[in-house]
């Protein structure tokens, strides 16, 4: 996937998230983009910019892409995303 792929995904997601939820969803999106992420070595802070929030929320990006080899993501969201 590209940044712009990524961004868009991420903007989706954080668009999509319920009132106060927006920081779970960066994190989420971490979490299900891990490996596209890290085999693309996109700066987070260049995905975060594409789907149009702070750069700075790029650092929850990578948060999400850390707990990636510790979690997984319930059978009744995967088609959620």
């Amino acid at each position: 996937m590209t940044v712009a792929e990524l961004g868009s995904r991420l903007k989706k997601m954080y668009d999509d998230a319920e009132e106060g939820e927006q920081v779970s969803m960066i994190h989420m999106f971490g979490i299900i983009y891990a490996s596209q992420i890290k085999k693309n070595g996109a700066a987070k802070e260049a995905i975060a910019i594409e789907a149009g929030i702070k750069k700075s929320l790029g650092i929850y990006i990578n948060k999400g892409v850390n707990l990636s080899k510790y979690v997984q993501i319930k059978e009744e969201y995967k088609n959620h995303f």
